[in-house]
């Protein structure tokens, strides 16, 4: 399923996450003008790679302090697909997020997510020398937390069945809530086999550390389920 927009408006400008997604855009601008081996080594410079945080070794020299690519490694992308599905998701999902826990909140939010699923990552497989990059992880938070204050929102979803594609309106809780259990299983079926690839178990960690969060910064209250349908 492919999310389109939601119903829940926005009460202001989402400037937070106009401003990720143009951070996002930009460096993946820079990307491209890179040849093809100098951005191969941009992402491994700015890529977080398991294995040199769980040990404190360098494999290459960074232009970074070794523990700095938790938070470079969010901004870098490996392909326009990779980031436009993540800016997708930020966009239609982000501003109702860090409109409901205000704007320096949820850019912190963000990050601690993001944060969160590297952990988690590391912690699932901490030899991997494979660079994981992509703003999923913290967007995965963004997900956890939109599925906690809006499960009853209703999101335009493209469901994609060759011919048979269609757009239908279905409720957060199920677009949200199959996302996730997606993530877990694929997650549990490639527990420690190293390939590159989708870092599934990242998005676990990003989705409940969102989730933990939201719950923390809103005292566990989400809004009458009627104000979702404004």
């Amino acid at each position: 399923m492919i999310p389109l927009r939601d119903n829940i408006p926005s009460s202001r400008t989402p400037i937070v996450t106009v401003g990720l997604i143009a951070v996002n855009v930009l460096v993946y601008l820079n990307q491209i003008m890179l040849s093809p081996q100098a951005a191969v080594q941009f992402i491994h410079l700015y890529g977080l790679i398991p294995l040199e945080i769980s040990s404190g070794d360098l494999l290459i020299p960074h232009p970074v302090p070794l523990h700095a690519t938790l938070l470079t490694s969010m901004f870098v992308h490996g392909g326009l697909f990779h980031l436009g599905g993540n800016m997708l998701y930020l966009w239609i999902f982000g501003d109702n997020v860090e409109d409901r826990i205000g704007r320096l909140k949820f850019l912190v939010f963000y990050l601690l997510s993001g944060l969160g699923a590297a952990s988690v990552q590391i912690w699932a497989d901490p030899a991997s020398k494979i660079p994981m990059v992509g703003a999923s992880g913290a967007i995965s938070g963004v997900l956890g937390a939109y599925l906690f204050l809006f499960p009853h929102a209703r999101v335009l979803t493209l469901i994609p069945l060759g011919f048979f594609s269609r757009v239908a309106e279905i409720p957060a809780l199920i677009v949200l809530g199959f996302w996730i259990i997606v993530q877990i299983l694929n997650g549990v079926m490639t527990l420690g086999v190293q390939v590159g690839g989708v870092a599934w178990l990242a998005h676990v960690g990003g989705f409940v550390a969102g989730l933990v969060m939201v719950v923390l910064l809103t005292g566990g209250r989400r809004r009458p389920r009627w104000e979702d349908r404004l």
